[in-house]
């Protein structure tokens, strides 16, 4: 099959209780269409031969010694499926309690999930937590099985109490099943075979639904990946030096959409743009166009600068947000609560980004379902509806659009404690800011000399560095010594006092407070054109505090800008790269310069 007609995968999870038979369900499923493995179901029947164990189809999956030494799911597994119609990947969640974020690692990559219930236990505290987390995740289309009816006789008034049950619940959280089937993983009905195992001829004559196998067949996305928008988070950023091999190869997975040669690229929260040259592969340039779920490598038109973390999207369709703040909905699974003023991180695609709990509007208790309010954080197993706010800022979807660009995870210390879904980006006080700069990006009218070009020329990196200070004197000393003595080194440097910007590009609206921020961005503006020509642009500016350099940060890219705060200690909140306090202007000049030279805006001696 080509390239460009592969099969349609659906991710599915299957969750629920623990005990309640998932993985039952799954070995089954396996076992009954051919589709493990050589010699597995020998080897696990040996193995419990050996010790003397009663044969169970979940240790085709349970392949952990501990797992199958107690008797649970620990991790998640992956399992490659396929009928007819198309191919599957399953993913078997814990339903033990304590291993609930790997039932969010695994529910975050599902498009469809199978809820497994106990026909003796029925709906139980796990089986309202995972319901929650999928409705929490955007997983829309489930199939509820009722398992181990051979355990209470094949009865159908347990299967409709329970179908009236599980509906009751799940219609709390706003999924509505797409069916509900009874079976029994052990003994094989209404797994794989035809809907005449539960019929007229099988123990169930009252059930005429589907099978589990034919419900699967009719699951499908509410939007297929393919007609989404393009997206693909980038994921890494090759760069080839040997054999006159120049090429930068921008590497990541399509989440949506589909890219091809000369499709024009945003990236996004940037706002840089640049033409696709070329899809790469290995051996061989891969045939186009590449759609959803595969991994891709291209080359530019031009050399633009690409960090990991950001998001390719076209020009010509609907664009992503970029944003430092964000609704969302929330399942947290930490021990400690999810708790305002501390500092946690967000990881969407291939994005982590430093974030805050901002504030917390609405709580749902996953066990009880009952709304909490007041509350000013979030404990073990609750939902909540809430306010992140980010140090920088990401380019996400909202999650009804797109669950692929608009679904995170939650890092605290180096674990996983939660998962969410963006339900809508917010305002923020740089969001009109980051709306020029990202519609300037895409409207540059570049010329024929790329700045990278120029930098090759000039020997230097073009950066942005802001001396700043309450020392008047030494401040504008060392700034205009600085950009002096580069000179003298054969730079190209310029040196921009603000007072040049005030009088001339502000002359408009110099003079009041209200336009303070209007005055750093059209400073940041004007740098930011000397950049593009190559050149390290000296800017002073007294006592800079943090918003300020934020503002700047936010018109200019931020790894080609540096504050240096000169003399008595910080004055301001500004957080600075290099604080100095040195004895003069001299001294100052020499520290900068080192200072330059260890970030790779100079060369070294």
């Amino acid at each position: 099959m080509s390239e460009g007609t592969a099969r349609p995968r659906l991710p599915i999870v299957v969750a629920g209780h623990v005990d309640h038979g998932k993985s039952t369900v799954v070995g089954r499923l396996l076992a009954d269409t051919g589709s493990l493995p050589q010699g597995k179901l020998e080897q696990i029947r040996s193995f419990c031969e050996r010790n003397s164990k009663p044969f169970e189809y979940a240790f085709l999956l349970d392949a952990l010694k501990d797992e199958q030494s107690q008797g649970i799911t620990i991790d998640f597994a992956r399992i490659f499926f396929k009928t007819a119609l198309r191919d599957y990947l399953i993913f078997d969640a814990p339903g033990h309690i304590e291993f609930l974020k790997n039932m969010v690692s695994g529910a975050s990559h599902a498009s469809a999930a199978l809820l497994v219930v106990d026909a003796r236990e029925g709906v139980r505290e796990n089986t309202r937590r995972h319901g929650t987390m999928l409705s929490m995740l955007g997983v829309r289309q489930i199939a509820v099985l009722i398992n181990k009816m051979d355990l209470v006789d094949w009865k159908e008034d347990v299967f409709r109490g329970l179908c009236e049950e599980s509906a009751a619940f799940l219609a709390e959280v706003r999924i509505t099943p797409a069916v509900f089937i009874p079976i029994s993983g052990l003994e094989g009905v209404n797994i794989a075979g035809t809907a005449a195992q539960g019929g007229a001829s099988g123990p169930m004559p009252w059930y005429r639904g589907p099978t589990l196998i034919e419900a699967l067949d009719r699951f499908a996305a509410d939007r297929p990946a393919a007609d989404l928008p393009f997206r693909m988070p980038v994921q890494e950023v090759y760069k080839f030096t040997k054999l006159g091999d120049h090429r930068r190869i921008i590497a990541g997975t399509i989440d949506s959409g589909s890219i091809r040669a000369g499709d024009e690229l945003v990236f996004y929260p940037s706002g840089k743009t640049a033409r696709v040259a070329t899809l790469e592969g290995f051996p061989a340039s891969p045939a186009e166009p590449l759609g959803a779920g595969r991994a891709v490598g291209f080359t530019l038109s031009e050399q633009i600068y690409v960090r990991r973390g950001e998001l390719a999207a076209k020009r010509s369709e609907t664009a992503p947000k970029a944003a430092t703040r964000f609704r969302a909905s929330v399942f947290w699974l930490g021990k400690a609560p999810l708790q305002r003023g501390r500092e946690y991180v967000v990881k969407l695609g291939s994005a982590r980004v430093k974030a805050q709990l901002e504030s917390v509007q609405r709580v749902l208790d996953a066990s009880t379902l009952k709304a909490l309010e007041g509350r000013e954080d979030i404990g073990r197993h609750e939902v909540a509806e809430c306010v992140f706010t980010l140090r920088s800022p990401i380019a996400c979807d909202r999650a009804e659009d797109n669950v692929l660009t608009g679904r995170f995870v939650i890092v605290d210390g180096y674990e996983i404690r939660g998962g969410g879904l963006v339900l809508e980006a917010l305002q923020d006080p740089r969001s009109r800011i980051r709306e020029k700069v990202i519609l300037r990006n895409i409207k540059w009218q570049k010329g024929l000399i790329p700045r990278e070009q120029r930098e090759t020329r000039h020997g230097q990196r073009a950066s942005l560095v802001v001396v700043t200070g309450a020392d008047d004197e030494l401040r504008k000393a060392a700034a205009r010594s600085l950009e002096a003595e580069l000179y003298e080194e054969g730079r190209y440097v310029y040196f921009l006092g603000i007072g040049s910007v005030l009088y001339g590009v502000d002359a408009d609206i110099r003079g009041t407070a209200a336009n303070h921020e209007e005055d750093i961005r059209r400073l940041a503006e004007v740098a930011n054109i000397l950049l593009d020509c190559g050149l390290i642009v000296v800017v002073t500016a007294s006592e800079l505090c943090q918003s300020d350099w934020d503002v700047i940060r936010t018109a200019v890219e931020p790894e080609r800008t540096f504050a240096v705060w000169l003399g008595r200690p910080l004055t301001t909140d500004l957080r600075a790269d290099l604080d100095l306090q040195p004895a003069g202007a001299s001294e100052a000049v020499d520290q900068i310069t080192a200072f330059l030279q260890a970030q790779g805006v100079l060369p070294r001696d």
